[in-house]
């Protein structure tokens, strides 16, 4: 092997089925943004607890992402990861847990996803504390921030990093706070922190359920972000994983076409979604690419891709060959 012995592995051995789909779709996203192309990575599941970061924050420091769709928990876990990394706790054989079981790991303060238990002490709580400080900051001064520019503060201020538990450069976040990337969080609310900051709106702490900014507002903003972007260079959409993440953005072209009337709107440059997701019954998360044109997000000379197959592992891979490793 030579000095990427990652890239080249998957170059001589993925030839086939889902393996060869992956070596495809990454030598289009490598050929799309070598032609001017900018990215869209958008992130479902659990995949910050999954530590993405370890590759996914590298992509960023390296140009090849350009802007993000995530959903709330993993805008937030990424950042729980950061501070409590060392508390988190592994359960290998969850598959075997009873009700009983899982009754007492909630006693003990920790929610699984998956065979991994988030602290919530060590991780929710006092990430809580830290942006509620922001949340009332804004709040008394008539301000409103997206989700993410909240944790932006966080990151520069610095006042977390004698928590940090891990390298900060293996965290996405941190790398995209570097890069100011544009983030849009759809569906914010259904977060931890969304939960968190609701619960604060109720009790009266923060007067302003505005003071972060989000659903339409997030669209509003990626609109005139797609204008800005595509009219110089066609975007991308890698997807990783279903749901809100991936359909809320994608949406943005057919809304800039069909209901704004934009008929110069350039369609999505490049696709790829990497899922588990069964084609049938209706699934959008499992519809193949080509269901896309219908709706006006593709085009038929659109390169487009499915990886069908765990994102976890997947996509470590993809970002792998891109960074040629």
């Amino acid at each position: 092997m030579g000095q990427a012995p990652v890239r080249e592995f998957i170059r001589h051995h993925y030839r086939h089925f889902n393996a060869a789909a992956l070596v495809r779709a990454a030598e289009d996203y490598e050929r799309h943004l070598a032609g001017g192309g900018a990215m869209m990575v958008t992130l479902a599941g659990a995949m910050s607890t999954a530590e993405l970061g370890l590759s996914l924050a590298e992509m960023i420091r390296r140009d090849k992402v350009h802007v993000l769709s995530v959903t709330g928990a993993n805008l937030e876990e990424d950042l729980f990861n950061l501070v409590a990394h060392d508390h988190y706790v592994k359960v290998p054989h969850y598959r075997d847990l009873g009700p009983e079981q899982e009754r007492e790991l909630l006693d003990r303060h920790l929610n699984r996803v998956t065979d991994t238990c988030i602290p919530e002490e060590e991780a929710m709580r006092r990430i809580e504390r830290a942006v509620l400080e922001e949340w009332q900051r804004a709040d008394a001064a008539g301000e409103r921030y997206f989700p993410h520019e909240y944790f932006y503060r966080l990151i520069r201020s610095g006042k977390l990093a004698h928590h940090y538990q891990i390298d900060p450069r293996d965290s996405w976040l941190a790398a995209a706070a570097e890069k100011n990337l544009p983030i849009v969080t759809p569906g914010w609310e259904d977060s931890t922190l969304g939960n968190i900051f609701s619960g604060h709106v109720m009790k009266g702490s923060i007067r302003n359920v505005h003071t972060v900014r989000t659903g339409i507002e997030a669209m509003t903003f990626l609109a005139d972000w797609y204008r800005k972007t595509s009219a110089e260079r066609s975007v991308g959409f890698f997807q990783i994983g279903g749901g809100i993440a991936g359909d809320f953005p994608i949406c943005v072209v057919p809304m800039l076409y069909q209901d704004m009337g934009i008929h110069d709107i350039p369609f999505w440059g490049y696709f790829c979604q990497i899922s588990d997701s069964t084609t049938s019954y209706g699934s959008y998360s499992g519809a193949v690419p080509n269901e896309k044109i219908t709706w006006g997000k593709l085009d038929v000379d659109t390169p487009k891709h499915i990886i069908e197959s765990d994102a976890s592992i997947v996509a470590p891979l993809v970002f792998a060959y891109l960074l040629g490793w």
